[in-house]
């Protein structure tokens, strides 16, 4: 069997995401698993170089988890023509910069949502990929879970006939941090650092929409910073200058309606952290990280509505779960694997650059109709 190296330079590990998500559980999962496995029966052998500002945390994560090489110097990082691929998990604030420097350097770019601040920084960094001939893609991490996947198993199997709307609610409350530690890095709360669920959930929102329903069309939103005083990781309190709830009405193209509410400030009555409801003229179903159930148009019952009796009827009863009927990996990890092979021509990947143009657009437009209190349409397409 044949096997061979690919160098990944890995920039912002030492973040929640970047460290658990993007480097334990996907790139040295897949290593040691004894590398990726292409089409044609051959491997090929992750070999990452960490890079961090803080010397001591990139060299202590390297020691634990045994991997030879690290360093802080990006542009030395970025000089090893051994090492092809460029994964950036830092603040969005510093993301684009380092990107423009890959890019520079000719590497295949893979790099956390959202892209850049705004749209025209989004724009010029996909524009420059293009140009420059090398593959790109961005984290879109919540299609590869196993209750998205279920629900795009009904939708392209036409289960829900004509879909007529979605619901969807995400969100937990992230502890002040005076009495309790925030489960959320501060920066998250302060808007002069990139932070905002807007700006955090809406490229979500916009590629979920995009690939399992059609594109958004128009928004409109609220966004509101329901928690103006925080404590941040020293405990030093500090003012929430970024939105902590956004409740938006999405039109996709073809009618869709699309009401999703993201908030750090509403307390868990779900079953999941994030759950979708979508309603068709032949079924529904209701969809969350891994778990989905169904209502066929054949199975639906006959509510009556009278608020003299106690409801004797258990509507959650009433739906059947979509079997997983495959196994399901880590989601993260499903997408790495998906654009290392893109990389190395064996597959294609279609989450790019000009997708990740798609959601910074739309964080800006519901920020736009939240300040503006009005409707936005959104230009037909992100043209390349």
């Amino acid at each position: 069997m044949t096997t061979r190296r690919l160098g990944i330079i890995m920039n912002g590990i030492t973040g929640r995401m970047g460290y658990r998500q993007h480097l334990v559980r996907s790139v040295l999962a897949i290593r040691d698993e004894g590398g990726l496995r292409l089409s044609d029966g051959s491997r090929v052998e992750l070999d990452p170089i960490l890079v961090g500002r803080n010397a001591e945390r990139v060299e202590e994560i390297a020691r634990r988890h045994g991997v030879a090489r690290w360093t802080t110097d990006l542009d030395a990082a970025l000089a090893d023509p051994d090492d092809t691929v460029y994964f950036d998990a830092q603040l969005t604030s510093v993301r684009a910069a380092a990107a423009h420097r890959a890019i520079a350097a000719g590497k295949h770019l893979y790099v956390e949502k959202p892209i850049a601040d705004d749209e025209p920084a989004a724009r010029e960094l996909a524009v420059a990929a293009d140009r420059a001939g090398i593959k790109h893609g961005v984290v879109h991490d919540k299609l590869y879970l196993p209750g998205l996947l279920k629900l795009r198993r009904l939708v392209e199997g036409g289960f829900f006939g004509r879909i007529l709307s979605v619901r969807g609610e995400f969100g937990y409350w992230v502890f002040e941090g005076d009495w309790q530690p925030a489960q959320r890095p501060s920066w998250n709360y302060r808007a002069e650092d990139g932070g905002g669920i807007a700006t955090d959930m809406f490229p979500h929102w916009s590629y979920v929409l995009e690939s399992l329903f059609a594109p958004v069309e128009a928004v409109t939103a609220r966004l509101v910073t329901h928690i103006d005083k925080r404590w941040d990781e020293d405990g030093k309190p500090y003012t929430a200058t970024a939105d902590d709830a956004a409740y938006a009405l999405f039109e996709l193209s073809g009618g869709v309606m699309a009401q999703l509410n993201s908030s750090w400030v509403t307390r868990v009555h779900r079953d999941e952290l994030v759950e979708f409801h979508v309603d068709g003229t032949e079924g529904s179903a209701v969809a969350g990280l891994h778990h989905c159930v169904v209502q066929h148009r054949s199975a639906t019952p006959r509510p009556v509505w009278n608020p003299d009796l106690v409801e004797p009827t258990s509507f959650r009863d009433q739906w059947a779960p979509v079997p997983d009927n495959a196994e399901f990996d880590n989601g993260f990890k499903a997408q790495w694997e998906e654009f290392l092979r893109h990389v190395l021509g064996d597959g294609d990947h279609q989450h790019d650059f000009w997708s990740g143009v798609r959601g910074v657009r739309l964080a800006h437009a519901g920020a736009v109709s939240s300040a503006e209190g009005r409707r936005v349409l959104l230009d037909e397409g992100v043209a390349r």
